[in-house]
């Protein structure tokens, strides 16, 4: 800690860190163990986060990540969005393809920024806002392919005609970006992706990366 910081909120932060990184919970005295203080400081803790709804305890007295924090997470959506849209612009131009950034939402994967090529006679009508389920279409592959594979660089997916019939996709994982679990990906009219921009997506993807990090 130093004199620029506040200890308090410094507590107040690791107790959510901790909380988002178990399932079942911590009680108070878990928690106490873990951050070093005693149990009456943790209690005061876990009262003012529930009052923000960033903490809620269950029955049992653990306590869990509260359901606000699920509203400042949907804040993070357009920083992000705006992140990676100058590598999905040069996505978009360079492959001739619709460019999109998809991010799991649930169980969902869900395009939170598109970008359409400026040359084309035609490209698929793709937006923001459209969601399928994880287990199909380039994006949600890809994302499900490093969810498998931690700490393996998965490459790229391609997939046909199983979300749009008559288009393709190629999509690569955002690898090594801390709390953000996404994909790249381009969608087409064609009957199979091209050799060259699989390897592309992959590039645009560890650009957008690149500058979530």
């Amino acid at each position: 800690m130093t004199a620029e910081t506040s200890q308090t909120l410094d507590r107040g932060l690791r107790v959510l860190k901790l909380l988002a990184d178990t399932d079942h919970g911590l009680t108070v005295t878990e928690l106490s163990n873990k951050l070093g203080v005693n149990r009456t400081v943790v209690y005061r803790l876990l009262a003012t986060l529930e009052q923000h709804a960033l903490v809620r305890r269950d029955l049992g007295g653990r306590a869990r990540v509260g359901l606000g924090v699920l509203r400042l997470g949907r804040q993070v959506h357009p920083l992000v969005r705006e992140a990676a849209l100058p590598a999905l612009r040069a996505l978009a131009e360079d492959i001739g393809a619709t460019a999109h950034l998809t991010l799991v939402d649930g169980a969902d994967a869900l395009a939170v920024a598109v970008v359409e090529p400026t040359w084309t006679d035609y490209h698929v009508a793709y937006r923001t806002g459209f969601r399928h389920s994880l287990d199909r279409g380039a994006a949600g592959r890809a994302i499900l392919s490093a969810r498998h594979n931690p700490g393996i660089d998965p490459g790229f997916s391609l997939t046909h005609g199983e979300l749009e019939t008559g288009a393709s996709g190629a999509a690569a994982p955002l690898l090594g970006v801390t709390g953000v679990e996404g994909s790249v990906g381009v969608v087409m009219l064609a009957d199979s992706v091209p050799e060259r921009v699989g390897p592309r997506v992959v590039e645009a993807a560890r650009e957008v990366a690149d500058a979530l990090r």
